[in-house]
């Protein structure tokens, strides 16, 4: 019987470091997991640490830290101050998710840019960086053809006509997905957009529009995510970023 008991007993433990070998296995897969799909926040609503000026250098007074938001001309409401520099993250991404929320005043027009490389002799993001439009469509001053409204990949594809943007100085939700070339626009937890950087549709468009004489247009696949100073008054908040 002392025998049965022990063969029992030895039965039991082995069950036991088994099941919490596998536990554990199972905790540090999760972790893994976690650590993989970590978002980062790109703005701690205080500072622009983690910020800077695309080509300048201080960060120009046009951009403000205001009721912990990135705000941009702040108080112009319809007018515009005239096209300027953008600011952008001290860091480069390559493949990742960007979130972030937006208000832009009546008409105003702003963008995210990604993969923003600087040129030598400055220039502007527009010219290395895919752009997200951020315009108030109902009321826009400067664009009208639909490859240039909001949620387009400016001057290259247009949006869904489904988007349901928010009226202007209400605030509306982002999203940007770019994956070894395929990209994703979201606007307020719609998919709008969606298409293939680098496909024989993407160079068809790029060489019959705007960006056909820019050679450094979307040829980085790593670089700054960067918000626009267009001359209108804009503000961000809750800007996070994952990389994938």
């Amino acid at each position: 019987m002392k025998r049965q008991y022990s063969l029992v007993f030895l039965f039991v433990t082995f069950l036991a470091v088994s099941c919490g070998n596998s536990k554990s296995n199972e905790e540090k897969s999760i972790n893994n997991t976690s650590q993989t799909d970590e978002w980062i926040s790109l703005f701690n609503g205080n500072d622009f640490s983690g910020w800077e000026m695309y080509g300048e250098e201080p960060i120009m007074e046009q951009w403000q830290i205001v009721d912990g938001t990135i705000a941009c001309n702040v108080g112009l409401g319809e007018k515009n101050a005239g096209f300027n520099r953008s600011i952008m993250t001290t860091e480069d991404y390559s493949n990742f998710e960007l979130e972030l929320e937006y208000k832009i005043s009546k008409g105003g027009n702003s963008g995210i840019f990604y993969h923003v490389v600087q040129l030598e002799g400055n220039g502007h993001d527009y010219l290395t960086g895919p752009e997200f439009q951020l315009l108030d469509d109902e009321f826009s001053r400067s664009e009208s053809e639909a490859n240039k409204m909001v949620g387009a990949n400016y001057a290259m594809h247009a949006p869904s006509e489904t988007k349901k943007p928010n009226p202007f100085m209400e605030w509306n939700k982002i999203k940007i997905v770019y994956k070894d070339g395929h990209v994703e626009h979201w606007l307020n937890d719609e998919k709008i957009l969606e298409f293939e950087e680098g496909s024989e549709d993407w160079y068809e468009r790029k060489e019959a529009g705007k960006w056909a004489k820019y050679e450094f247009y979307a040829k980085s696949k790593t670089g700054r995510i960067s918000l626009q100073n267009h001359g209108d008054e804009v503000y961000f908040r809750n800007i996070r970023i994952r990389e994938l």
